[in-house]
């Protein structure tokens, strides 16, 4: 079985920490939802998997099976099976998607791909999300609108068919239509049995793609874990029943450390039950 496992990860930017000991683990056939106030450092941590320069590790690990991935520039944690779709695509001008994108199945192939079956892979991916199968050959992102971006994110997820998929709110600035098409290729990826790691503020790309459970980060730290029945109480609720029910301190930069509160099913129905 392929796990991902974050062991008291410590990450800052520009000399402020940012993460302050995240402890997570994903399994495959497992999608675990990333909730907590906005700040707290959800996209921190994503792009720290990935290996965003920018966030510098100050200590703990990542383990992908076990192999701890620190020491790998982005490209290698790519070919190792990570993908992050990004919540603002950056524009790359000069170099064509469907270049890009054959590019990035050749550097993970022995014997690169054929003409015929990557036009193939890639015409499957642009129906799957709705993308204009045109617009391959414009370059990477640029003039794309917001939605374009966002679905050519998961039609990359689609075409390296990694391991594990990291999400960073795929789902901000699309449509009603544009979200459906993206819950349902992310459906998909469950259906095949990937790992999932992602950040929504919707509820309503959590009723077609369901969580296993829910992971929520307070001040750098995972600072609650529970099932999916707390998708719907945090989009009702908001964060504020974690001071009121379990005293975890909301506020950035508290010098007490939140305790790490993990509820099974069963203990979730008995604290609902009272």
């Amino acid at each position: 079985m392929h796990t991902l496992e974050i062991k008291d990860l410590h990450v800052s930017i520009d000399g402020k920490e940012i993460l302050k000991g995240v402890n997570l683990k994903i399994d495959e056939n497992e999608t675990v939802a990333l909730y907590g106030p906005n700040g707290h450092g959800k996209s921190t941590l994503l792009m720290t998997i990935m290996g965003h320069p920018r966030y510098h590790v100050d200590s703990g690990e990542i383990l992908l099976d076990g192999e701890n991935i620190l020491m790998m520039d982005a490209s290698e944690r790519s070919k190792k099976g990570l993908f992050l779709a990004m919540q603002m695509p950056i524009e790359v001008p000069g170099v064509p998607t469907a270049d890009f994108l054959r590019s990035a199945i050749n550097s993970r192939r022995d014997k690169p791909i054929s003409l015929s079956e990557f036009y193939k892979l890639l015409n499957e991916a642009t129906k799957e999300v709705n993308f204009p199968f045109d617009m391959v050959n414009r370059s990477l992102n640029e003039g794309f609108s917001g939605g374009e971006k966002k679905k050519n994110e998961i039609m990359q997820m689609l075409i390296l068919n990694p391991i594990f998929d990291l999400v960073d709110e795929i789902d901000s600035g699309l449509d009603v239509d544009a979200i459906n098409y993206v819950a349902k290729a992310l459906k998909e990826e469950q259906e095949k049995g990937k790992g999932i790691l992602i950040i929504s503020h919707y509820a309503r790309l959590y009723e077609i793609v369901k969580p296993s459970r829910v992971a929520i980060i307070v001040d750098g730290r995972i600072a609650f874990e529970g099932d999916n029945s707390y998708v719907e109480k945090i989009d009702v609720e908001g964060y504020e029943w974690l001071e009121s029910e379990f005293n975890i301190s909301l506020k950035k930069g508290s010098e007490a450390k939140p305790k790490v509160i993990s509820l099974g099913t069963c203990a979730i129905r008995k604290n609902r039950a009272k």
